[in-house]
């Protein structure tokens, strides 16, 4: 039964029926299906399906934009329960702290965005997701009012990927680069290009981003007591 909600779930996230997407995931979580099967199994197997057609040029930005909404919707769903299981983990870790995330100006993508939100969200992370075309002032700005740990900036067009070296040549700038963790992602971002404009890191798949995010905390409050 589990299997049939689950491809239900994805099919909805594929198709761009928000009404399914959340009506599927509420009646998932009602007959016991977890809420990571249901993130995983579910929503990121249909969102990397949309993702794959919209890269060989088999859908566009409407049906993308669909499968956003419908994702989003769901994730809010499932985000309770989702946070339950998470922090009931064994594997789970003191290592959380505060996020800020945006998708980088120029670029209006956030299906991974949402993905990677709501699992620092599930983590224990205090997470404000800024949302999408975020300029990069405006992402510094709200990193120092919220006192972030972890600056998250993603992007899906190449063409806006410079605006990632930007914003960290821009906290250089201001001298405050030190101060924050700097992440980014999204599907045209490799390590190389990550190591090159300065960032901190990167990951293949949510679950990584996580472990990375929490392994550069410790390391980040390691250094800080050892500097004291």
């Amino acid at each position: 039964m589990s299997k049939e909600y689950l491809e239900k779930i994805k099919n909805a996230v594929i198709n761009g029926d928000k009404e399914t997407s959340v009506n599927s995931a509420t009646e998932a979580l009602l007959e016991g299906v977890k809420a990571y099967s249901i993130l995983h199994e579910g929503l990121i197997a249909g969102a990397d399906a949309v993702g794959q057609r919209f890269e060989t040029g088999e859908i566009f930005l409407p049906e993308l934009m669909r499968t956003g909404n419908a994702l989003k919707a769901a994730i809010r769903v499932i985000a309770p329960q989702l946070k339950e299981e998470y922090l009931s983990g064994e594997a789970v870790q003191e290592e959380t702290g505060v996020v800020v995330i945006a998708t980088i100006q120029t670029d209006l993508h956030d299906i991974g965005k949402n993905i990677i939100s709501s699992m620092f969200t599930a983590s224990g992370f205090d997470v404000f997701d800024m949302g999408v075309d975020v300029p990069v002032m405006d992402i510094i700005n709200k990193a120092r009012e919220v006192n972030a740990d972890i600056i998250a900036c993603s992007a899906l067009l190449t063409t806006s990927l410079p605006y990632m070296g930007d914003l960290i040549t821009l906290m250089i700038d201001m001298g405050i680069r030190d101060q924050y963790i700097v992440m980014v992602g999204g599907a045209p971002v490799t390590p190389r290009f990550a190591s090159d404009i300065g960032s901190d890191g990167w990951a293949t798949n949510p679950i990584q981003a996580i472990q990375l995010a929490r392994d550069l905390i410790l390391s980040k409050k390691l250094n800080n007591g050892s500097e004291e």
